[in-house]
C-alpha cells in the first residue's frame, strides 16, 4: 500500500501525459479532412420520425473577435472555433435554436446578429455580444414565412435580408431599417433565379440527369470584396452529388447582378462524399477566405448530410473561385503560413485493397470501407470490443493520417444527446504479426463521427487494423477507413488520346481518355482560361464521364491528371472546345 501511495504522483503525471498527447493528435495538427469532424446532432425530419441519423447542413460561419462562430441546420446550438481546424459545442444559454433551420448569422457592433429560416412564422433577429455563452436577446417579429435568410449589413450601415428555396420564386430582398428595430421595407427586390436551360450545373437530379423537373435555388450568402457583391446561391438539390454554390456579380448589394462565367464555383461532384452547396464565406486566418458548405451522405434519407470547407481566391478578373481538387483529402489547415487549403499530397493508400474482418452481417460486407462510397459501409454483428477490420495495402506504404467515417445504421438516436464517445485503436504491421499503435482513442471521450487524425510520425506499414472499443449507437458500422500516405511505387504516366465531344444539347459534353495502367483514377479540369481551370470531377476507374454542367454560351478549356497512391501525373495541355 505504501508503495501504491508512493508511486501515485508519478501515475496521474503519466495519466495526464497521455492525456495531453492524444489531444496533440486532434489540436495541434496541420492538416484537415473533408467532412468536418464535429459532433454531429441527430435529426428528427417531419414525417421520417423513424429515421435515425446525424446531420450538419447549411453553415453559417461568422468571425467575432477574431475567433469563429458556426451556425448549423437543426443542431440545437452551435460551434465554436480559434483557428477553423478545432470546433466545440455550445449549448446556449437560452433556447432559440431547436427547430432553427438554415441559418444566417453577421457581425455588427460587437455582436453576433442571428436570424433562422422559418417557412410557417414570423421571424426574429437574435443578438449577443457573449456568443460563447450564449444569452441571446431577441428583435422579434421582422418577417414572415422566409426560407434559406441572409443577413448582411454593408459598409455603409445599410442592412438587407436576403432570402430564397423554391424551383419557382428567385433569390429576393428587402431593406431593412435598423432604427425601426430592422422594420423591412414594403418593397421586395427580384435578385436573380435558375436558367437550367441555359446553365447545365442548374438541373436538377444526381448528375443532372432529371429533366422533368427544374431545379431548387437556395441559400443565399452575401460577400463583399474589394468593393465588388458576390452573391452565392445553391442548386439544384441538397441531397445530389452536384449540389453547389453559384456565384452572381454586382457592383450594388441590390444589383443589377450578372452571372458568373466559371460558375458553379463551389463544386465536388466526385470521389468519397460529394457536394459543396448552401454555404457561407468567411475571411479566416491570415485573411485567407475559406467557404463552408453542406456535403451528401444520403444513405438513410436525402437530408443526411455532413459539412465542408474549401480554400476561396478571387483572381485579377476578379472572379470568385476554389479549389475542390482532391477535395475530400488532406489539405493544409487555415493556420499554416503561405499554405493554406493546399493539397497536401497525401493519396490514398486504402482505396479498393482487400479487407478482412472479426464478422459481417448481411451484405454490408468488409470491402465497402474502402470502396470510397460514403453510402456503402461495414456493419459488424456486435458494437463491443471484440470487432475489429483490417485492410491489407499490399505494399507497404508511408501513413501519414487516417479517417474513420462511422455510418448510422438504426441508430435510434435522436436530437442533441450528451455523452455520446469513440473509443478504439489502429495499429499497423509490415508483416500482420507485429503491431503497433498508430492512433489511440483507447481513453478518449469524445463523439468524434467522421474522425480524422493525423499521425504525429509517419508509419511505413503495410496492414492497418481498427480495433473497437466502444461506439454509441447500438451497431457498429463504417462507411470508410481511409488511409492516406504515398506508396513506394510509380506515379501514373502522363494521359493519351484525351477528347471533349460536346453534344448538340451544349449544356452536355462526352469526356474520354485511354486508362492508364497502375491507375487508382482520374481529375478531369476545366474552366474558361487556361489559367482558370477552376473546376474539377474526380473519377476511379472509369476512363469516361459525361459532363454534365456546362453553360450554353461559353467556351471552355478541359485538362485531364491521373493519380494512385505513389502521386498525380502530369496534366495534359488544356484543349479548348468551343
Amino acid at each position: 500500500m505504501n508503495k501504491l501511495i508512493a508511486i501515485l504522483p508519478f501515475l496521474i503525471l503519466l495519466g495526464l501525459c497521455n492525456r495531453s498527447h492524444l489531444q496533440a493528435q486532434t489540436t495541434q495538427m496541420s492538416t484537415y479532412c473533408n467532412p468536418i469532424n464535429v459532433d454531429y446532432t441527430y435529426m428528427i425530419y417531419n414525417a421520417h420520425k423513424d429515421i435515425s441519423y446525424r446531420s450538419g447542413a447549411d453553415p453559417a460561419v461568422v468571425k467575432f473577435r477574431n475567433e469563429y462562430y458556426m451556425f448549423v441546420t437543426r443542431s440545437m446550438g452551435y460551434w465554436h472555433s480559434t483557428d477553423l481546424l478545432n470546433w466545440n459545442f455550445i449549448t446556449p444559454e437560452k433556447w432559440y435554436f431547436q427547430g432553427s433551420n438554415a441559418p444566417a448569422a453577421h457581425n455588427y457592433k460587437d455582436s453576433v446578429l442571428y436570424v433562422a429560416g422559418d417557412p410557417s412564422g414570423s421571424m426574429s433577429i437574435l443578438y449577443t455580444d457573449n456568443p460563447k455563452k450564449g444569452d441571446w436577446k431577441a428583435v422579434p417579429g421582422i418577417l414572415n414565412d422566409l426560407q434559406d435568410p441572409d443577413l448582411f449589413i454593408d459598409d455603409d450601415g445599410q442592412a438587407y435580408m436576403f432570402w430564397g428555396s423554391s424551383n419557382t420564386f428567385p433569390i429576393r430582398a428587402k431593406t431593412l431599417n435598423k432604427d425601426l428595430r430592422f422594420r423591412p421595407s414594403d418593397e421586395t427586390f427580384e435578385l436573380f433565379n435558375l436558367d437550367g436551360k441555359k446553365h447545365g450545373w442548374e438541373r436538377f437530379g444526381e448528375n443532372h440527369a432529371d429533366t422533368v423537373l427544374g431545379g431548387y435555388i437556395e441559400g443565399p450568402w452575401l460577400t463583399k470584396h474589394n468593393n465588388k457583391y458576390y452573391m452565392q446561391y445553391a442548386a439544384p438539390g441538397t441531397e445530389f452529388n452536384v449540389y453547389g454554390d453559384g456565384v452572381y456579380m454586382s457592383d450594388s448589394s441590390l444589383g443589377p447582378y450578372h452571372y458568373a462565367p466559371n460558375n458553379p464555383v463551389f463544386y465536388k461532384p466526385g470521389g468519397f462524399m460529394n457536394g459543396a452547396g448552401h454555404g457561407s464565406t468567411v475571411i479566416g486566418p491570415q485573411d485567407t477566405y475559406w467557404h463552408f458548405a453542406s456535403m451528401a451522405v444520403s444513405a438513410n434519407i436525402g437530408w443526411e448530410r455532413r459539412l465542408a470547407m474549401f480554400p476561396t481566391y478571387f483572381d485579377k478578373d476578379g472572379l470568385m473561385y476554389s479549389n475542390t481538387s482532391f477535395g475530400d483529402y488532406p489539405h493544409f489547415a487555415p493556420t499554416v503560413p503561405d499554405k493554406q487549403g493546399d493539397f497536401r499530397g497525401w493519396m490514398l493508400l486504402s482505396y479498393n485493397k482487400p479487407v478482412k474482418a472479426s464478422s459481417f452481417k448481411e451484405d454490408f460486407k468488409p470491402a465497402n470501407i474502402t470502396d470510397e462510397s460514403v453510402k456503402t459501409f461495414w456493419l459488424a454483428e456486435g458494437n463491443d470490443d471484440k470487432q475489429w477490420i483490417e485492410i491489407d495495402l499490399q505494399k507497404p506504404g508511408k501513413v501519414y493520417a487516417i479517417q474513420v467515417n462511422y455510418h448510422d445504421y438504426k441508430s435510434n438516436l435522436y436530437g442533441r444527446i450528451d455523452g455520446l464517445y469513440h473509443r478504439y485503436l489502429i495499429e499497423g504491421s509490415v508483416d500482420g504479426k507485429i503491431w503497433r499503435t498508430l492512433i489511440d482513442r483507447a481513453n478518449s471521450y469524445k463523439d468524434v463521427p467522421n474522425d480524422y487524425v493525423e499521425l504525429k510520425d509517419a508509419e511505413t506499414v503495410r496492414y492497418v487494423r481498427y480495433k473497437n472499443i466502444h461506439v454509441p449507437t447500438p451497431h457498429l458500422a463504417i462507411s470508410g477507413l481511409r488511409v492516406f500516405g504515398i506508396g513506394n511505387g510509380k506515379v501514373p504516366a502522363k494521359i493519351s488520346h484525351f477528347t471533349v465531344n460536346r453534344h448538340t444539347d451544349r449544356r452536355d459534353a462526352k469526356i474520354t481518355w485511354d486508362k492508364q495502367p497502375g491507375t487508382q483514377g482520374y481529375n478531369i479540369l476545366w474552366g474558361i482560361a487556361p489559367d482558370k481551370l477552376y473546376n474539377s470531377w474526380m473519377v476511379y476507374e472509369d476512363n469516361s464521364l459525361e459532363l454534365k454542367s456546362l453553360t450554353t454560351d461559353q467556351s471552355y478549356y478541359f485538362s485531364i491528371e491521373s493519380f494512385n497512391e505513389n502521386g498525380i501525373s502530369e496534366r495534359t495541355k488544356p484543349v479548348k472546345v468551343n
